[in-house]
């Protein structure tokens, strides 16, 4: 699909990481856009990077929503015909997610739900809110942002991992399935599911802040004593740690996340992009999600064992083919 000044976008999540990202990108090119989150600032900030690099007149719409609530994702579908003063839109990017609800079994349901909700809700309300401005366009695209624990369910043995990933699958077999569903039905639009692995973004930063209700530093006792239980299951030595060490430490774990990602946002992005427009349906995005990717092809029964992990932990120490190698 061609990508061109004068379309109308609609971006998720778009208050930092790969949201921003594709925000920056796309205005840069003269796309005008609608962007979404729960940070205002954020959103802020966003809409003054793209309007620096944008072409003259190029629009750039920003709006509180929680993308989990349909009422909230109506209202910015009619937000966003009213600001571009359009029935269609040329692109969606349902990006919007946060970690959290690691266990099914012993963990609290409500932090469950909202990630699930969240990660898996808002990009099937982002399709059904959307859909009918994608189809009125000439031409559309779908993306849909899953990732490598929509085909891998783990972080590894010793954590549990189940609202994220059960999310995360949902939305890459949802967006497989609309595939042949838009070719019936709405030829002219298409679908993409998005595989990233590990991107430097906020994300680890941004869940604090939704599931607790404050930065990792100004975390309540209760959502200390809970973090302080899964570091002990997954091994760490922190039992006896006060609980500004636990703080501060989810608080560097949440940084080191971000910036010493093997791919930036950015990079990340252009990717993305460089698969719609090539009409690609499955778009990795990383080295590590590549070889992640043919490790569990290749031995599937085995995906879920210690050994599994451990040999992925190694292999991501080597040198393998590059992001762009084709499969």
């Amino acid at each position: 699909m061609q990508i061109q000044a004068g379309q109308i976008a609609v971006i998720t999540g778009a208050a930092s990481g790969i949201g921003r990202a594709l925000a920056h990108q796309l205005a840069a090119q003269g796309v005008h856009l609608s962007l979404c989150d729960l940070d205002p600032a954020g959103l802020a900030r966003t809409r003054e990077l793209c309007l620096a690099q944008a072409p003259a007149g190029t629009r750039v719409g920003i709006h509180r929503v929680d993308v989990a609530i349909e009422d909230e994702m109506l209202d910015f579908r009619d937000a966003v015909a009213r600001v571009h003063g359009t029935d269609r839109i040329a692109l969606l990017f349902n990006n919007a997610g946060i970690g959290g609800g690691g266990s099914f079994v012993d963990g609290d349901r409500g932090e469950w739900e909202r990630t699930f909700g969240v990660c898996w809700q808002g990009v099937y309300l982002g399709c059904r809110a959307f859909l009918p401005m994608l189809i009125a366009s000439p031409e559309a695209f779908i993306v849909n942002i899953s990732s490598v624990n929509g085909f891998w369910a783990s972080l590894g043995p010793g954590v549990a991992h189940t609202a994220y990933s059960a999310a995360k699958f949902a939305v890459k077999g949802f967006t497989e399935a609309l595939i042949t569903d838009l070719r019936l039905h709405a030829p002219h639009v298409r679908c993409a599911v998005v595989m990233p692995g590990h991107i430097g973004t906020g994300i680890a930063i941004n869940t604090s802040r939704l599931l607790a209700g404050a930065d990792a530093l100004a975390l309540p006792p209760e959502a200390v004593a809970q973090a302080r239980a899964r570091m002990i299951k997954a091994g760490a030595p922190v039992a006896q740690l006060p609980d500004d060490a636990i703080r501060q430490l989810i608080h560097q774990r949440g940084i080191e996340f971000r910036d010493k990602a093997p791919t930036s946002a950015e990079q990340a992005a252009a990717i993305i992009l460089e698969g719609v427009r090539a009409g690609r349906w499955r778009i990795l995005v990383g080295e590590d999600a590549e070889r992640l990717d043919r490790m569990v092809r290749t031995d599937p029964e085995q995906a879920y064992e210690p050994a599994f992990a451990e040999a992925w932990r190694s292999a991501a120490t080597t040198p393998g083919p590059t992001a762009g190698d084709p499969r």
